[in-house]
């Protein structure tokens, strides 16, 4: 396969200020008429004061006025222009179908200069976005807004890439998917610094902001792509303590965010704030049953925090913490599903969304999916 990469300056680009890019290619009523004048008005007042005798006369004269009329209004109303054809709505793109689109990867490099105290923070970040098929761009009426955003948060010393699979198969069924590379905690890092976890839930709303930015603009490959109004953050690990924050403590709780998805997380003390005390979104829990580095204790823990919205809590049998996001085994096709169902009922609004999502996250032996009040075994 052929790789073309291309790098573009910020400038005449059509992206907001600190942004640079590289790209990937995979894969009306009728006009009133005036009003005439009948000549039949103008005998009639010709006859008046005519003899009695005349009376028949006037009679037919009048009831040939009233019939030259009507024929007259019914002409006018066979000639009368066609109104002219309601224009159709803009077309929309199918999405929730695994492997429904094409997909092609790109970057952009953000940086946020607005916390002064810590300096810039770069934020290199990967989007995979479904590819519009050729007759459709060709139509010249896709609406504006067509596919939903996920934002992704990596864990400590992990980057977007490491969740290649994951993330490209929520792309392929028409959803834009963008993975933030944290400026201390990413995998290039020698020594990276787990302490920044507390100003990665920030990093996530400003990517946002500027990915709302981009894909509002005339031109670039995010060009009218993003629905500002359907947007979802997931992370792993401490992309996962990211994530919960950004969805539902009071330091960090980003409405933007519409769903969310957290994958073997916990809460993060040194952010501060109170969790589960105010509206969430919907939240879908993920974690490994072996996983020995988030122990269950700790999803399961704000699982059942979380009172204030739609709950749900995939249980992977004999998982660890990393293979079912990063992996190709059993548990890896099991997240993908569930996941998909899940952004498919809260950000898409798929009718069968729900069915799907229960069918997919109860597979015997590897997996089971609970929410509400029920607990996983």
């Amino acid at each position: 396969m052929r790789i073309t990469k291309i790098w573009l300056s910020n400038a005449g680009g059509g992206y907001p200020a600190g942004v640079s890019r590289s790209t990937h290619l995979n894969s009306p009523a009728s006009p009133s008429r005036p009003a005439e004048h009948s000549p039949c008005g103008r005998w009639r007042r010709a006859l008046l004061g005519a003899a009695a005798a005349a009376l028949l006369a006037t009679g037919a004269l009048s009831a040939a006025c009233s019939t030259a009329s009507a024929d007259r209004s019914s002409s006018a109303r066979l000639a009368s222009p066609t109104p002219a054809a309601r224009p159709r709505p803009p077309e929309r793109l199918p999405v929730g179908t695994i492997g429904g689109y094409a997909v092609a990867e790109h970057t952009l490099r953000f940086v946020d200069r607005s916390r002064v105290r810590l300096g810039p923070r770069a934020l290199l970040t990967t989007i995979w976005s479904p590819v519009i098929p050729a007759a459709a761009a060709a139509s010249g009426r896709l609406a504006r807004g067509l596919f939903p955003l996920v934002v992704f948060a990596p864990g400590f010393a992990q980057c977007g890439g490491s969740y290649g699979s994951l993330l490209h198969t929520w792309a392929s069924a028409g959803y834009v998917v963008a993975a933030v590379d944290f400026p201390r905690t990413n995998c290039h890092l020698g020594n990276p610094d787990e302490n920044d976890l507390v100003h990665q839930p920030a990093d996530m709303s400003y990517v946002i902001r500027q990915l709302l930015a981009v894909s509002a603009g005339p031109d670039g490959f995010l060009a009218g792509l993003v629905d500002p109004g359907k947007i979802a953050a997931a992370g792993q690990s401490d992309g996962g303590d990211t994530v919960a924050a950004l969805a539902a403590n009071t330091c960090c709780r980003d409405r933007a965010v519409t769903a969310a998805i957290v994958l073997a997380g916990a809460e993060w003390p040194p952010l501060g704030g109170s969790y589960f005390t105010q509206a969430t979104p919907p939240i879908l829990f993920v974690q490994g049953d072996a996983d020995s580095i988030n122990p269950p204790a700790a999803s399961i823990m704000m699982y059942q925090a979380d009172r204030t919205g739609p709950r749900f809590y995939l249980d992977l049998f004999g998982a660890d913490h990393l293979a079912p996001y990063e992996g190709q085994g059993p548990p890896e096709p099991v997240v993908a599903r569930v996941t998909v169902g899940f952004l498919d009922r809260y950000l898409a609004g798929s009718p069968g969304a729900a069915a799907a999502m229960q069918r997919a996250g109860d597979v015997a032996g590897v997996a089971t999916l609970v929410s509400g009040s029920r607990l996983p075994p």
